[in-house]
């Protein structure tokens, strides 16, 4: 098991690589550069870009483990024929209309070069906050029977906790790595996790990569 709080994950003690996923959620170049869309909304992307080597710890040891990795990307067709005229106004809000941020014909589209992204990882991507709007995310999880989820990358508040709180209400089981997370807004991050534990883990359980990480060589050990 995970050390965690409010409950120590999974809650029925049956930790199984086979069931479970790491989900490693937007580390794309346009929310971690200094050009990106993050950083044009006056954000500083350096508390995105310090987790980097911590989830690159998580996804080695998850696939020793025998985990699957899924990664997300947040972004819109080049012809932007799936954009409303409500997040086009957005895009223009934001100084960023006729660039390419956001787009998936751009090289922001990108997950970061420092992220370990191997061929065999799953790539889920998105036009939502939450991975499970318009995709086949949850089919996917399904098929694979994955019915555990950890969960990092950026941002806690938004994209993250939106997956999250979608993966709560379809049954999965949940835990979100803090040190894993990360938000240009310190007191959003600091509530977003703060929000895993009302209830008594309303939205599942929260811990930190060091009790991940031992918990997955663990899991590594038995399985060799």
């Amino acid at each position: 098991m995970i050390k965690a709080i409010p409950f120590n994950f999974p809650y029925d003690g049956n930790f199984v690589a086979a069931n479970t996923a790491l989900v490693v959620i937007d580390l794309q170049e346009d929310f971690l550069s200094t050009t990106g869309y993050f950083a044009k909304h006056g954000y500083d992307p350096t508390p995105l870009r310090a987790i980097l080597p911590t989830v690159n710890r998580l996804i080695a040891a998850a696939r020793a483990a025998g985990l699957k990795i899924i990664h997300t990307r947040q972004g819109y067709r080049a012809d932007m024929a799936d954009m409303t005229p409500y997040e086009k106004w957005r895009r223009k809000r934001a100084g960023i209309e006729g660039t390419e941020i956001l787009l998936r014909s751009s090289p922001g589209f990108h997950i970061v070069a420092e992220i370990d992204v191997a061929a065999e990882d799953i790539i889920v991507d998105k036009t939502c906050n939450g991975a499970f709007t318009y995709t086949d995310f949850e089919h996917v999880l399904r098929a694979q029977g994955i019915t555990h989820l950890l969960f990092s990358g950026c941002t806690t508040d938004v994209c993250v906790h939106t997956t999250l709180r979608e993966a709560c209400d379809r049954n999965f089981q949940c835990l979100t790595i803090s040190d894993a997370c990360a938000s240009g807004d310190q007191r959003a991050h600091e509530a977003a996790l703060h929000m895993v534990t009302v209830e008594n883990g309303i939205f599942g359980a929260l811990s930190d990569s060091a009790a991940v990480i031992e918990a997955l060589q663990d899991l590594s050990g038995k399985a060799s």
